[in-house]
């Protein structure tokens, strides 16, 4: 009784003319900046902070949480189109997306994504009503030993992204962790792999590794091949998905949503791991793995729904404890303290209508998310049918403003062109980018994790396994590393790498 008194008060604050105009500035804001590679939400939030000085508390944090979740939808569309992953929770919608849009399925994939995207929303937002003080009690059992070992299990699990060799999966791994350490090492001080480059020093942002490895390798692969073409290889068989489509994807929402909801309130974890382990979940429960890679529908779903479903709950610590999940979610707590309110346990008690009416908010934004995204399907579409000699220009150059826009820095763009290169090569190698672009982002948090337990532990190595749940979680990543390593396992593997 008291979640329907508290959610009615919420949907009296959410559904007030101001709640609501702020809500969809910030989902369209949110959509905008994923369909544009390179911006991202926390640079968007950063840069519109100081507005919402002049604005309610309540529709300040509304429109602020609207281009949170907002971008996870728009970052699936040029994901699909164009190969190029808008965010980086988008990276693994690449794998099936665009695999579908070449074969003239674009718009099955991008109507499966707002579905899945907006199921896993509203579940997910359920779930930050009813549970967000139990949930938050499992977060609080996270030290920097569970966090380490969370973070080896996923690069385990990235070894299952990939289709190719076990030893190629690794390589690639390994090389996104060399990427990682690029910079300035924040305990010593130190310049590590910054080649005396004094733009290195700050390290290697993922959006230039992404619109590299990613976008200017898929241009030259295309720029390639010697026939007129279009992205679309094939005849465009519908715009809206099938029946045999909804089906197969909705086992697959389903089990994304639960990975992302339970992994949206880990600090570190969050939409990005989610749609990773989401993937990896997906084709290790599938019968047939073959099919994944080439434009299976599931592969769109699962990530999609997971992304979405962590980035409501990742709302959670943030809501109910004052700590946030991740960088978003800081700038979320620096625009409560610049209205006066303090982030932690009181925020649900002292101030009711902000708590419930941000929640109630993110119903309403994922209905406006889905019917603004359904209706722009045929435009994107569309756009597929363009010649690709028309196209790729456009391409560059939207590539060039975003990463130049990001710092500044005409290096930068170089380095893209490097990554290009890394990108195309590897692509030739039958090498995928996916495990490397994990390792990048996952390396640098892992490392943080593991000095910080070792200095808790002043030296004691055995603390990754005294603690239940950082020893259960490393036994997961070694039981998944035997499997992997199995003759059948990496046969099937090198048989879908040779079919694909």
């Amino acid at each position: 009784m008291d979640l329907l008194s508290n959610l009615s008060l919420g949907f009296q604050v959410a559904l007030t003319p101001a709640s609501l105009m702020y809500c969809f500035i910030g989902v369209f804001l949110g959509t905008l900046i994923g369909v544009l590679p390179g911006i991202g939400p926390l640079a968007t939030i950063a840069m519109l902070l100081p507005i919402t000085y002049g604005l309610a508390p309540v529709s300040a944090l509304i429109m602020l949480a609207g281009i949170y979740y907002g971008a996870q939808y728009g970052g699936s569309t040029t994901s699909i189109l164009v190969n190029l992953p808008g965010e980086a929770s988008s990276v693994v919608t690449t794998l099936d997306g665009y695999q579908m849009a070449r074969r003239g399925r674009a718009g099955p994939a991008l109507a499966t994504a707002a579905l899945a995207s907006f199921f896993a929303g509203t579940v997910a937002t359920l779930i930050l009503a009813a549970f967000a003080a139990p949930l938050t009690v499992v977060a609080l059992e996270f030290g920097p030993a569970e966090y380490f070992a969370l973070m080896v299990l996923g690069l385990v699990g990235a070894v299952a992204l990939a289709s190719g060799s076990l030893a190629k999966a690794l390589a690639m791994i390994v090389l996104g962790l060399i990427l990682g350490l690029v910079g300035t090492d924040i305990n010593s001080g130190r310049a590590r792999l910054s080649l005396g480059i004094p733009e290195l020093l700050d390290g290697i942002g993922f959006v230039i590794i992404a619109m590299g490895a990613f976008g200017f390798a898929e241009i030259a692969f295309n720029l390639a091949k010697k026939e007129e073409r279009s992205v679309v290889n094939e005849k465009v068989l519908g715009l809206m998905p099938t029946a045999k489509d909804l089906k197969d994807a909705s086992g697959a929402t389903l089990r994304g949503t639960a990975l992302g909801s339970a992994l949206g309130i880990l600090p570190g974890g969050g939409a990005l791991l989610a749609s990773f382990a989401a993937y990896s979940f997906e084709k290790w429960v599938a019968k047939d793995r073959s099919t994944f890679g080439k434009g299976d529908i599931r592969g769109v779903a699962a990530p999609e729904a997971a992304n979405n479903a962590g980035a409501q709950t990742s709302f959670v610590p943030m809501l109910t404890l004052g700590l946030p999940s991740n960088a978003v979610m800081a700038l979320m707590i620096g625009a409560m303290m610049i209205h006066n309110i303090q982030p932690g346990p009181q925020v649900m008690s002292s101030n009711p209508q902000l708590f419930w009416g941000l929640i109630a908010s993110m119903w309403i934004g994922n209905v406006m998310l889905v019917i603004l995204n359904l209706p722009l399907i045929g435009i994107w579409v569309h756009l597929l049918r363009v010649p690709y000699r028309f196209l790729f220009p456009s391409i560059i150059v939207f590539c060039c403003i975003g990463v130049y826009s990001i710092s500044n820095s005409t290096f930068d763009v170089m380095l893209c062109v490097v990554f290009a290169i890394i990108g195309w090569t590897m692509s030739q190698l039958k090498c995928e980018v996916a495990p490397m672009l994990l390792g990048f982002i996952l390396g640098p948090m892992m490392e943080e994790n593991f000095r910080r337990a070792l200095v808790l532990s002043r030296g004691d190595f055995t603390t990754f396994v005294e603690r239940p749940i950082s020893v259960t979680l490393l036994a997961l990543a070694a039981i998944l590393t035997i499997v992997l390593a199995m003759p059948r396992m990496a046969r099937l593997k090198e048989k879908v790498a040779t079919d694909d």
